[in-house]
């Protein structure tokens, strides 16, 4: 099953964006960032440190200010749960914009999938939103590289296409094999993103913007090399023109 919403997202897949994770531990804190990057960026990631902190306030915070969210929890439980969190994270809208991505598990197998994608098209047409896109995290980038990791994901991949999710969260290690076995319309959200010269932290398998770009990324999600920096504008400017530069090799190189 191909869901409906995948065709509604050619518009962005042309064209990687910059996704800035908003990891800090309070709702002042992310206000602030929303606030000093919102002429650069147009989509904040929320993950389990924020919205455990700070709840919906913090998606519908960015919302009011006219920006995406992308929700990063990884709902993974049993299907009528997994399908419910999904509801009510589709409730969470202002003005009649909802959030724009979540993410679940694969881990959580083809039922809960299918419930959740069914849950969200129900509750978008019920509240008139458009539905979110759905994604399913394949292997946690950091985790190491090894052998089996590359069939381990498109396996996974497969999952989420057929269960009716939009795309999938993958390493740019990954990312042209799930490009190439699924397509230009399949998402692809790319973590681990850090520019030449910085620390890599706690993630394994990471790579720069153009890297990601290349390899046929769509979103790709910067944490601290942005929001742990003195100028974080300056920082999200630096890395959008990686991003565009290399978008614009890749489009030559095409035609």
């Amino acid at each position: 099953m191909i869901s409906k919403r995948s065709s509604e997202a050619c518009a962005h897949k042309f064209r990687p964006q910059l996704v800035v994770a908003l990891d800090v531990d309070t709702l002042d804190e992310a206000k602030g960032l929303v606030d000093s990057l919102r002429e650069a960026v147009d989509i904040f990631k929320v993950g389990s440190q924020l919205f455990t902190a700070s709840g919906p306030e913090a998606v519908r915070y960015i919302l009011r200010k006219g920006k995406e969210v992308f929700l990063d929890l990884k709902f993974h439980d049993i299907p009528s749960t997994a399908a419910n969190a999904v509801r009510a994270a589709v409730g969470l809208a202002v003005d009649g914009k909802s959030i724009f991505m979540c993410t679940l598990h694969t881990l959580g197998g083809r039922k809960m999938l299918e419930c959740a994608v069914e849950a969200a098209s129900k509750e978008a047409r019920a509240i008139g939103v458009r539905r979110p896109f759905l994604v399913g995290v394949t292997v946690l980038t950091s985790e190491g590289k090894k052998d089996n990791i590359l069939p381990l994901i498109l396996e996974r991949a497969g999952l989420a296409k057929e269960s009716g999710l939009d795309g999938v969260v993958a390493s740019s290690d990954e990312t042209a094999a799930v490009r190439q076995e699924f397509g230009r319309d399949f998402i692809i959200v790319t973590p681990g993103i850090r520019p030449k010269g910085t620390a890599v932290g706690d993630q394994k398998r990471v790579a720069t913007p153009a890297q990601a770009v290349t390899n046929g990324s769509h979103f790709l999600v910067v944490g601290r090399p942005i929001v742990g920096v003195k100028n974080p504008l300056a920082s999200a400017r630096q890395i959008l023109e990686e991003i565009h530069q290399a978008h614009a090799l890749v489009h030559c190189q095409k035609n």
